[in-house]
């Protein structure tokens, strides 16, 4: 039997309950952004968290919430707390991770996202649901409908607040915050305090206490950041065989279609590979998480939709096929790695004529990284990444693609107009494709006589 005072967290002011969860799961010491908000936010005042993703922020601010809550019951629709968040998975992370806690003090938890069935959420607000995890479009269409009310939520977090402003989500969230008990708990969570989060801060947190611990995941000491210098063309071929190395890795593109054509090709080369994006249905992305986090996924190939509140243990290396454009899309992508004080890599694909346009990207994230010019099947590849050749086995049947060390791009993800970036112009096919195709065509004539 475990002894609740040899916990950290017996230092604090939490029900009994929440102490035996901790201990029975393995929790036993805070973390810095837990130890310096848990204080505050057990008394009731507003709290202003400033730290990246991976810091322990669920906890510090979920632990009070749920203490807060305890011993009261919520009415249907009418929730006693709220946790607004930006995306569908970070809202099930959440709702994970918080689940144990809020069994042992016997409240009751909905998960309102999008993409789910809508009837059973208002099922769930309408049998009576104290804790609601909430992304601000779906619960706005709660609201629309008379199926919840937020006048009696008590506790407000509203977490990876500048992602829900630079997704557009800040009219939703001002009319949440207008409508739930003006006097209570506001606890604010964020990487960065631009304009329209610092609108939020001074408009809504009355007296805040301000937390800022790990702010970016620029100043992480045990982060490397790599720009790997590609040849263009060869830059596919780079890509498959990290994605082939032993380990998980997320590979980061721009776009749904750049994803599934890369996911395709990495089954076909044998990579366990799966696609995350927001063209998926829910139940499709809450299965390739499942399976990333369970190992039977090794590669998870991604747009921005995974960048942020994605959390899987052991992930030591993420890619960025397609550089970032944007500071804050480079540390989010960064943060899903060297997480809960583990170390990490980050690694981007620069095409040659992209150096100077990635170079400033990263200046402005704060990022001074080792820059190495690479090809496919050599050693330094393999030395900063792990990459090795692909099986070439396919996974859900059909030719493997061509070999991994031709210098073309692959298949319907390459151009003749640039081929280091995918779409905008007329596929090339490789020979096999072109042979495969006049087989086919040779067929036919022999068949139609």
């Amino acid at each position: 039997m475990k002894h609740l005072d040899d916990s950290g967290f017996a230092d604090f002011d939490l029900p009994v309950e929440v102490l035996r969860t901790l201990s029975g799961l393995g929790v036993r010491e805070p973390f810095p952004i837990q130890a310096a908000t848990l204080p505050d936010a057990l008394e009731g005042r507003d709290v202003l968290g400033r730290g990246r993703t991976g810091s322990g922020k669920t906890l510090a601010f979920g632990l009070p919430l749920l203490t807060r809550t305890a011993g009261r019951r919520a009415e249907p629709k009418q929730p006693l707390a709220l946790v607004l968040v930006p995306t569908r998975e970070l809202a099930q992370q959440v709702t994970q991770a918080l689940a144990p806690y809020a069994e042992a003090l016997r409240l009751r938890m909905a998960t309102v996202v999008g993409g789910m069935s809508i009837g059973r959420q208002i099922a769930e607000l309408r049998e009576g649901a104290e804790v609601v995890v909430a992304t601000p479009g779906r619960l706005h269409d709660l609201i629309e409908r008379k199926a919840c009310r937020l006048g009696r939520v008590r506790t407000t977090v509203l977490d990876e607040a500048d992602q829900m402003c630079d997704m557009g989500f800040l009219p939703q969230v001002v009319d949440v915050l207008d409508q739930v008990h003006p006097d209570g708990q506001r606890m604010l969570f964020s990487a960065t305090l631009d304009r329209d989060v610092d609108q939020l801060v001074s408009r809504y947190l009355h007296d805040p206490v301000v937390h800022s611990v790990d702010p970016s995941a620029g100043t992480v000491s045990t982060m490397e950041h790599h720009v790997l210098v590609v040849h263009g063309p060869d830059r596919y071929a780079v890509t498959t065989e990290i994605a082939a190395r032993d380990g998980r890795v997320v590979l980061f593109l721009d776009t749904k279609h750049a994803v599934d054509q890369l996911t395709r090709h990495l089954r076909a080369n044998g990579v366990h590979a799966g696609a995350l994006h927001s063209g998926k249905s829910q139940p499709q992305r809450t299965r390739t998480l499942a399976q990333f986090k369970e190992g039977r996924i090794s590669a998870l190939v991604a747009t921005n939709v995974a960048a942020r509140g994605l959390h899987v243990d052991d992930l030591d290396l993420v890619v960025n096929v397609d550089p970032a454009t944007d500071p804050k899309d480079y540390l989010h992508r960064a943060g899903r790695t060297a997480r809960a004080g583990e170390s990490g890599r980050v690694v981007t694909l620069v095409p040659g004529g992209r150096r100077r346009e990635a170079s400033q990207v990263l200046a402005e994230a704060g990022i001074e990284p080792t820059v190495t010019k690479v090809r496919s099947g050599e050693a330094e590849l393999s030395r900063i990444t792990g990459a090795k050749a692909p099986s070439g086995t396919p996974l859900d049947g059909g030719p493997a693609a061509r070999p991994k060390n031709t210098n073309a791009p692959f298949r319907g993800l390459g151009t003749t107009k640039d081929p280091s970036r995918g779409g905008g112009g007329k596929s090339r096919k490789s020979g096999e494709a072109r042979k495969l195709a006049e087989a086919r065509k040779a067929a036919l004539v022999r068949r139609n006589g």
